[in-house]
């Protein structure tokens, strides 16, 4: 028997050519100046004084009221300054001091948000509640943005006179 082994050697080359090509393509970005700002949810909120049970006593102050949410987004001009919410009310009534206090933001937002002020009353001059607003959304709807306590204070007992549905309209606005 006779067996042949043939061997075969190929010589593979490769040649890399290396070139380098670069070039620019300009892309336009639009970010509009964007202020938003609501309070969820929707609809009104009673705060009802108590009458006493026994004759002395005076009347018991309701509870505080926390079910409503400021919610912003704010996108600030280039070097522009940061925006602020205020609170108004519409009537001030004998007697009741209105007072509103912002929690620090909590959510699913992001960027700059606002930092809350002290609890303060509520007058019909709009005062700050909120300040230091960037670059920043709180996210949609209740448990986002700054949860809102509403209450009521007597402030001189002598002034209250007796009331039903007396309606006041706290206004916010966001500004610059």
């Amino acid at each position: 028997m006779y067996c042949k082994t043939i061997l075969s050697i190929s010589l593979i080359v490769s040649f890399k050519i290396l070139a380098q090509s670069t070039g620019n393509r300009s892309v336009a970005v639009t970010l509009p100046v964007v202020t938003l700002m609501d309070i969820e949810p929707a609809g009104a909120i009673s705060l009802n004084y108590t009458t006493p049970t026994e004759a002395g006593n005076a009347v018991t102050v309701p509870t505080s009221n926390t079910t409503k949410w400021v919610n912003y987004t704010s996108a600030i001009a280039s070097g522009g300054i940061t925006r602020r919410i205020t609170a108004s009310i519409n009537q001030v009534l004998p007697g009741i001091d209105i007072k509103i206090l912002a929690a620090a933001a909590s959510g699913s937002g992001g960027g700059t948000l606002g930092t809350p002020a002290a609890q303060i009353t509520l007058t019909t001059t709009a005062r700050t509640i909120i300040s230091g607003i960037g670059g920043a959304f709180t996210g949609n709807g209740i448990n986002n943005g700054h949860r809102l306590t509403i209450s009521l204070t007597t402030n001189t007992y002598a002034n209250l006179s007796a009331r039903t549905n007396t309606p006041v309209v706290i206004t916010y606005t966001i500004t610059e």
